[in-house]
């Protein structure tokens, strides 16, 4: 399997994988996929986000999962759960859009042009400051609504589609709406198709499926259908280009230890300093999420320092052999110095 964030990436250095060692995404134990794997939930109306993710916790009898983007009670779609380690890997699904459908009933009828008229004016950058039956700080804040349409209506019914930016709330916007149009408005319905790279049209996932697929599993054995509902979390980060790395660089990167030139394998031909990238084993695994400190041209033309600034680890320590020493020993890799993890900045995962 290719994932499109290791596409088209140039070769800095050549290499091979070690069959022993980690798993192709695709290929991964059950066991392991538990540990880095991803659902795309269909929430359904009534139980909070965090009680969708204690109950898939509870089907497939693991410890750790959790969600990106919560959901209220009410609204429904798609609930993006990591398991295991897989929710180290949620914070990236943030930096890209949302997509809502949402149906709302006007305190009293307006002309549809009227309507059209306001909701662009709702459109770009917005200021919001969240409804008082939210999780986050009551501050006003700037959040950008890329596309905001008017679908259909009946009576005082309005259909819409909202494509936004993370954070945004759906139902303050419909509000605010309401009290430009002066009569009010409230929202009825709401429902997520999209989270960055992730959409409702590839196949959600019902919980009771999920029980169904997991009880086959360990009575019989039987993985197909499980494997359809779980995928490798490498599908959330898709969103941001990739890098590999030889297997040799990836145990040091899993104990925080920053990427030296000699372990670089292949960069994406335009790779800008700062950049943000997934860091992957040359099976398409993600080890973590880092920041690039050198341009392609720069590592093409350096024989070492540090390249990449290691920002959030996503791989279990030992999964692949000890490539390096401890301080005071005679260290394999020169340019590797051990680090403490840098997490990602803090990002905001209210929406509705």
């Amino acid at each position: 399997m290719m994932f499109p964030q290791l596409e088209n990436l140039v070769n800095v250095d050549e290499d091979v994988t070690d069959e022993r060692y980690g798993h192709y995404p695709d290929r991964r134990p059950i066991s392991e996929l538990l540990y880095y794997g991803l659902i795309l939930a269909d929430k359904p109306a009534g139980p909070t986000s965090h009680e969708v993710v204690a109950w898939v916790k509870r089907i497939l009898e693991i410890e750790k999962a959790g969600h990106s983007g919560t959901l209220d009670p009410g609204a429904t779609g798609l609930l993006p759960i990591g398991l295991g380690e897989g929710t180290k890997a949620l914070g990236v699904l943030l930096l890209g859009p949302k997509e809502y459908y949402a149906l709302a009933r006007l305190h009293a009828h307006a002309p549809a042009d009227k309507i059209r008229r306001v909701m662009q004016e709702f459109t770009g950058e917005i200021y919001q400051r969240p409804p008082q039956r939210s999780s986050v700080k009551r501050v006003t804040r700037v959040r950008t609504v890329y596309a905001f349409d008017y679908i259909e209506d009946y009576d005082r019914l309005i259909l819409m589609r909202v494509l936004c930016q993370a954070g945004t709330y759906i139902r303050k916007i419909i509000y605010d709406i309401g009290e430009v149009l002066s009569p009010g408005a409230t929202m009825v319905e709401l429902r997520r198709t999209q989270v960055s790279n992730l959409y409702e049209k590839d196949g959600l996932v019902r919980l009771h499926d999920l029980a169904d697929a997991y009880q086959r599993y360990k009575e019989t054995g039987d993985e197909e259908k499980l494997r359809r509902l779980i995928r490798p979390i490498e599908h959330c980060l898709e969103g941001i280009r990739g890098i590999t790395v030889r297997d040799t660089a990836v145990d040091a990167l899993c104990h925080g230890a920053p990427l030296a030139v000699p372990g670089v394998i292949a960069v994406p031909k335009d790779l800008r300093a700062g950049e943000l990238v997934g860091v992957y084993t040359l099976k398409g695994e993600i080890v973590g999420l880092a920041e690039a400190a050198m341009t392609k041209e720069q590592i093409e033309e350096s024989a070492r320092g540090v390249a990449f600034v290691m920002k959030r680890l996503i791989m279990r320590p030992d999964t692949y052999p000890k490539a390096w020493r401890s301080r005071g020993e005679h260290a394999a890799a020169p340019d590797v110095a051990v680090r403490p993890e840098v997490d990602l900045g803090k990002l905001e995962s209210d929406d509705v």
